[in-house]
């Protein structure tokens, strides 16, 4: 189980840092997404699955407290799967305006989604136990350094995975955009 929880913990780091990177810098930062009606659709889908990862963090990484929450859980990841689906379904229209979806935006996408359910799987096998053919949800996991670290990085990743569902809503409302867009245009680096 150790190895599983230091896995977990480096997948979901990794996930952090290049869903942050695409999430923010590439499509609110770089491309403003959300100001191209032609991107509008993509900016939703983006939306619900930055309100839906903190969630899913919650429900399935750090509850301990019961099975309904983390079956719960479970029905956010289905239904991130099916968003995840529409929004790799709609990208190619909706990088028309830049001619298309980078190769190496591609990649990211592809590493960073891998790494995301790569730590659901894992965090899946930790909490499932079979006994006797029936499938049961472990309540608490034995306390250790890798358990501590598991938990600190499941903890401490759902404020900025807050924030950054906030602003990917509140980039949808014409006030925060058009604020938004103001000061962004203010930066003339990156």
């Amino acid at each position: 189980m150790e190895i599983l929880l230091i896995l977990a913990s480096v997948c979901l780091v990794l996930f952090m840092v290049l869903a942050t990177y695409d999430g923010f810098y590439l499509h609110i930062f770089k491309y403003s997404l959300f100001n191209h009606e032609e991107s509008t659709f993509e900016h939703i889908t983006h939306t619900i699955r930055a309100v839906l990862f903190p969630m899913i963090v919650w429900s399935l990484f750090v509850n301990e407290t019961g099975a309904t929450l983390f079956l719960f859980g479970i029905g956010l990841v289905v239904l991130d799967l099916v968003v995840l689906g529409i929004d790799a379904y709609s990208e190619t229209e909706s990088r028309k305006f830049m001619g298309g979806l980078p190769k190496w935006e591609y990649i990211i996408h592809l590493f960073s989604n891998s790494l995301h359910f790569a730590a659901i799987v894992l965090v899946l096998a930790i909490k499932i136990d079979v006994v006797e053919g029936s499938l049961l949800f472990v309540n608490a996991i034995p306390l250790s350094l890798a358990k501590e670290v598991f938990m600190f990085v499941s903890l401490n990743l759902v404020p900025g995975a807050i924030v950054l569902a906030l602003l990917h809503g509140a980039l949808l409302l014409h006030k925060p955009k058009s604020l938004w867009n103001t000061y962004r245009s203010k930066i003339s680096c990156c």
